[in-house]
């Protein structure tokens, strides 16, 4: 590098001063903008958070609104569903008694074929006794009787 000469590195120094020179006032803009910057970033967060709590407060309505028809449809399903066992139990009460009304005719009826049975075996059983009686009474002579 070859030496300068003193009328160019003063001529250098003051350019330098001068650029040194508009930093306070580059620093001071900065300084203005960041403070600009930080007014608009807190009116945005304050309006944020507004419209947050807006949107949560809508949200918790709609949650209780959205609560209150899903009980009303549970109360009206339960009620459904309570009517429609109350005619099954009754449906079912009605085949039991049908269904027990047929059983016991059906027993009734069995019961009088098992007395008609016995009656008639009976009447067998009668009539080979005296069939047998009489077979006997021939078969043996009557006996005279000694006196």
């Amino acid at each position: 590098m070859q030496p300068q000469t003193l009328e160019k590195r003063v001529e250098r120094l003051e350019m330098g001063m001068l650029n040194l020179q508009e930093i306070p006032e580059r620093v001071t803009a900065l300084e203005v903008q960041i403070v600009q910057l930080r007014d608009e970033m807190r009116g945005e967060f304050s309006a944020v958070r507004v419209e947050m709590k807006g949107c949560e407060s809508r949200l918790r309505h709609e949650i209780h609104a959205c609560e209150e028809r899903l009980r009303a449809e549970m109360r009206e399903g339960e009620g459904h569903l309570r009517a429609e066992m109350r005619e099954g139990e009754e449906r079912l009460r009605a085949e039991m008694r049908e269904g027990e009304g047929r059983l016991r005719a059906e027993m009734r009826a069995l019961n009088q074929d098992t007395r008609t049975h016995m009656l008639v075996l009976h009447e067998e059983v009668i009539d080979r006794l005296k069939l047998l009686g009489e077979a006997n009474g021939r078969r043996q002579a009557p006996r005279k009787r000694s006196k």
